[in-house]
């Protein structure tokens, strides 16, 4: 017998899983505008170089009767497209000639100079921003993205650091933490003086930032019946789809950088609180030699789900008998190398950080540069959420019917499909490109949902957070990458779409690779995932074939 049979005895999915799933994943409505945060605090608003100090727009037109962004002409070379004023140079001198309806001066051999007296930027989209306050602008834009990519240095870090940490210590006590790290650092980080300072607190925030992701889905998902695990999964991550159009919302109020940061940050001191609630994952204080409190634990969700009756019967006899296995494994320590040194732990592994990698950077690629498509960053950022709504429900069906295996490589395969195809589009058809790029998104989104519950469910209980901690890493590397590969475009606007559907397209081949896991209980020690390997899926046992035909969304 195996611990899913335990968790059906104290009520299966009952009213404490579904209070349990809710909580842990209300969070999730911030993690969205936590990743995605730095396309509004660091959004660039229009500007231009301010004029010298002895000049003002506002007097010069009310003596010259002239508009004031007309005057601004004789100040402000065009950029080389010559459809807007430039960004980065002004006039050495006023030339009013310029002003002139029939002037045709050769403005190129006209003398120009950096912004010396600093910028003036337009407040209609954005009322303050990092990119404003700082300056990061001209010679230093690559600043604004190196906020996102200490950020994301912040999140891989934690996924090694957290991931470890709650295999040792649990996955409770690290969750608790990781939501106070958030709301304290997130809310200090208003109080940033200088760019390098809240470079510090973005990297801190990211580390938490994994410790919340990692940590609560394994707690949701080593306290969900087998049967359920792929809808509720799936319906949890709708949580972090709803956060970026919230996040949108916040950043449309709000429109100051430092009031956005303490919206997104403060809500983490209420789920502190609530936190302490949350049972320890019982399978965790087993393999851990707690069988005791593992115990207390199953009693308290028997009491919760109304089954009092069970109390009585489950004891620590019973709980040994169904958890032989992790009780056997946890006489021997294991650690992320030792079972990367296993040939099938390995294989999987490899599979996985190809998958997390490429995920991770095609979806980064798409929806950390909102500013490009030439509408609203406002609703872009609801259109890129909501996309996300289509694609987690066909997720949804995919992973019931077809397996976790077909719909990781059919995510991945598509989003490749989607991202080559926009490359042959006009740069005129923006329409037509913007919907392709929000079906590349959707696609990649779906890929994200899928392997989170694949990941989950291919690690044993032994090490699933260090194997979890250990694979994500390469998705923190490849959000960390995809800014940069923004920058190819200047060498050929097509290279960023081909490096982003490449990485997709091999790691759709990687997951070929990987193992079925739909409607097999979770593996508690290497050897159950061994076991895996050598069933045929026409093997299954007769209560695992009862569950195939419960599944999914009758579910809902």
């Amino acid at each position: 017998m195996a611990f899913s049979d335990l968790l059906e005895e104290v009520g299966g999915f009952g009213r404490y899983q579904w209070l349990h799933v809710t909580l842990i994943s209300l969070p999730g409505l911030m993690m969205a505008s936590q990743n995605l945060l730095n396309n509004f605090v660091s959004g660039i608003p229009a500007h231009h170089c301010s004029l010298p100090a002895n000049q003002s727009l506002l007097n010069l037109s009310l003596y010259t009767q002239v508009d004031e962004k007309q005057l601004l002409r004789a100040f402000i070379p065009p950029d080389p497209s010559g459809n807007r004023l430039d960004r980065c140079s002004r006039f050495v001198k006023p030339q009013w000639h310029l002003l002139t309806t029939n002037s045709s001066a050769n403005i190129s051999e006209l003398q120009t100079e950096g912004c010396v007296d600093g910028w003036t930027f337009d407040q209609s989209e954005f009322i303050s921003t990092t990119v404003s306050e700082w300056g990061l602008v001209c010679s230093l834009r690559p600043l604004k993205q190196m906020i996102q990519t200490i950020y994301m240095g912040g999140v891989l870090t934690g996924a090694i650091i957290y991931g470890s940490l709650s295999d040792r210590f649990g996955r409770r006590i690290v969750l608790i933490w990781s939501y106070l790290q958030i709301g304290v650092l997130g809310c200090s980080s208003v109080l940033s003086s200088s760019f390098s300072v809240y470079c510090i607190f973005r990297f801190l925030n990211g580390m938490a930032v994994s410790g919340v992701i990692l940590n609560g889905f394994s707690l949701k998902v080593e306290w969900i019946p087998t049967k359920t695990r792929t809808v509720v999964g799936t319906l949890s991550s709708f949580f972090f789809t709803f956060g970026q159009m919230i996040l949108a919302g916040l950043a449309y109020w709000l429109k100051d950088w430092r009031m956005l940061q303490l919206s997104v940050s403060a809500p983490h001191f209420l789920f502190f609180a609530y936190s302490w609630w949350y049972s320890e994952s019982a399978r965790w204080l087993v393999v851990n030699r707690r069988s005791e409190d593992a115990l207390k634990s199953l009693h308290r969700v028997a009491r919760i789900n109304g089954k009092p009756e069970v109390i009585n019967k489950l004891t620590v006899e019973v709980l040994h008998s169904h958890m032989r296995k992790e009780i056997e494994s946890s006489q021997s320590s294991f650690s992320a190398i030792d079972l990367m040194r296993t040939r099938g732990m390995r294989r999987i592994s490899i599979c996985l950080i190809a998958v997390w990698f490429s995920t991770s950077f095609a979806y980064y690629g798409l929806a950390m540069d909102l500013q490009k498509f030439g509408v609203s960053i406002y609703l872009m950022q609801v259109i890129f959420g909501a996309v996300d709504i289509p694609a987690k429900l066909l997720a949804l069906g995919l992973l019931s019917y077809l397996g976790r295996r077909v719909s990781q490589v059919s995510c991945l395969f598509l989003s490749a499909v989607i991202i080559f195809a926009n490359i042959f589009v006009p740069p005129d058809m923006q329409t037509l490109r913007t919907t392709l790029a929000c079906l590349g998104k959707a696609f990649t989104s779906a890929s994200f949902t899928t392997v989170y519950l694949y990941t989950g469910e291919l690690y044993p209980t032994v090490i699933r957070q260090t194997g979890m901690g250990f694979v994500s890493t390469m998705s923190r590397l490849g959000s960390m990458a995809a800014p940069a590969v923004l920058i190819l475009d200047e060498v050929w606007p097509a290279l960023p779409s081909i490096v982003y559907g490449g990485a997709a397209v091999l790691a759709s081949g990687f997951a070929c690779f990987l193992p079925e896991t739909l409607n097999i209980p979770l593996p508690d020690t290497v050897e159950d995932l061994v076991d895996w390997e050598k069933l045929p899926a026409e093997a299954l046992p007769l209560k695992e074939l009862k569950d195939t035909e419960e599944i999914g969304l009758n579910a809902l």
